[in-house]
């Protein structure tokens, strides 16, 4: 522990701490000092104990407004937070959906193309077909031709 001399309206007193907080707690004092300071000049001499109970009702009402920005904002961020995981659930949805509409509409392209294969294949038999009566056709037509 370590022992710090804080002087506090025109009085010292020693005060203990933890070892390496010593200028944290001589910057309280200090802070708490300028308030009772200007309290004191602003109200006059009222007693040093009502001086001491506004100081820190003073410093209470300071701690609690700072408090209740800070709890708002926490509250803004856990809001933000929650905004942020809908709107990452919400992606992640989007992507899902399209990236099957992709494989769906890749599915339809496969089929499409293995009915054009089909298809294809389809005609040139009918083709091959036609050419061979078109053909043998036209043997018989030559071969009349010939007898006559």
């Amino acid at each position: 522990m370590a022992n710090v001399n804080i002087k506090f309206n025109n009085k010292e007193f020693l005060l203990s701490c933890e070892d390496g907080q010593e200028e944290h707690l001589e910057e309280l004092a200090s802070n708490l000092n300028e308030k009772f300071d200007k309290l004191k000049s602003s109200l006059g001499n009222i007693g040093e104990n009502k001086l001491l109970l506004i100081t820190s009702i003073t410093t209470m009402d300071e701690y609690f407004e700072t408090k209740k920005k800070i709890d708002k904002k926490i509250q803004e961020l856990n809001n933000l937070t929650e905004k942020f995981k809908e709107l990452k659930s919400l992606v992640y949805e989007y992507k899902e959906k399209k990236e099957n509409e992709i494989n769906n509409l890749n599915d339809e392209q496969k089929k499409l193309k293995g009915q054009l294969d089909e298809n294809k294949l389809e005609y040139e038999k009918v083709i091959e077909k036609a050419a061979k009566q078109i053909e043998s056709f036209l043997t018989k037509v030559d071969a009349e031709n010939s007898l006559q």
